[in-house]
């Protein structure tokens, strides 16, 4: 099992102390061993979260190209985007530049999009749940036609039409695509039909492992491998912030048996590169021996 840090809060730090904070942090994870490195994709912080929503959040894919020079080999990706915010065309050029910038390390996170608060108050969009997961199907579509060199031609959909999806350059190697969520009739056959990689809520294993169980059926029914989709968990690590790394080991351990190859861990309300330093980096090392 692999481990991934992700960056969802900027308020330990006063914001002209963000860059280095963000650069000392990515360091730490590189020096880790850690896999991967995630931000939100949200304009206000999340109240749903607990959090006020004039707390400090940066945009993603700038917050990104920054990471992306500071790091050689972290994953980079956004848990998720919202599907929303950006025309595909656009967000598959994006990633593409994000992907070439890095050396081959972007990941397209992509999800239905829920905050309705951040859509009215910044004047974006925000259709209904149907057609937001209708737009996301397309998008999903546009963005594999995008990073295909040989598929320049036009894209003909309910919601978005380009009269060419031409992406040059093109991206070093074909970006993952990530469908984040559990929900078991649309986005996890979503995942089965066009993703790469899945991102689960760790909850319980048994509650992982009934989501699993749902992929499977629906792998099943459009002809895919399970195996060939990475799982990964959003975990809160509560263990590690009192140094307990075996007893986060343990809990690890059924998620791994089930076959999570990463654990993305959010910080808590503490300088993030201290975080990565002193409460994710014992873990690296000793989660890397769990496996299926």
């Amino acid at each position: 099992m692999r481990v991934g840090i992700h960056l969802m809060r900027f308020d330990a730090v006063e914001p002209a102390a963000l860059r280095g904070e963000l650069g000392a942090t990515a360091e730490a994870a590189e020096a880790a061993g850690v896999a991967w490195v995630s931000v939100m994709d949200h304009w206000f912080q999340m109240v749903a979260a607990g959090f006020p929503a004039e707390d400090p959040m940066l945009e993603a894919y700038t917050t990104l190209g920054y990471l992306a020079g500071r790091t050689e080999t972290v994953q980079l990706g956004v848990l998720v985007t919202g599907v929303t915010y950006r025309y595909p065309g656009l967000l598959a050029k994006t990633v593409a530049t994000l992907d070439v910038l890095s050396g081959g390390r972007a990941t397209l996170g992509i999800g239905a999009a829920w905050y309705d608060r951040e859509h009215a108050a910044l004047g974006v969009p925000f259709p209904p749940l149907k057609e937001r997961f209708e737009r996301l199907e397309e998008t999903l579509q546009i963005s594999r036609q995008m990073w295909d060199p040989a598929a320049n031609g036009p894209y003909e959909g309910t919601h978005y039409q380009l009269a060419e999806t031409l992406c040059s350059p093109q991206p070093l190697r074909r970006p993952e695509i990530m469908v984040g969520g559990g929900g078991e009739r649309k986005t996890l056959r979503l995942v089965a039909q066009y993703a790469d990689a899945c991102n689960l809520f760790a909850g319980t294993p048994d509650d992982v492992a009934h989501k699993l169980e749902v992929l499977r059926g629906h792998c099943e029914d459009v002809g895919r491998d399970p195996a060939e989709i990475r799982v990964t968990v959003l975990h809160a690590g509560d263990a590690l912030l009192t140094g307990d790394v075996d007893g986060f080991v343990e809990e690890m351990r059924p998620f791994a048996a089930l076959g999570v190859e990463t654990v993305i861990l959010r910080p808590p309300a503490t300088s993030l590169s201290a975080w990565v330093r002193d409460a994710v980096a014992p873990a690296v090392p000793r989660v890397a021996d769990l496996t299926a």
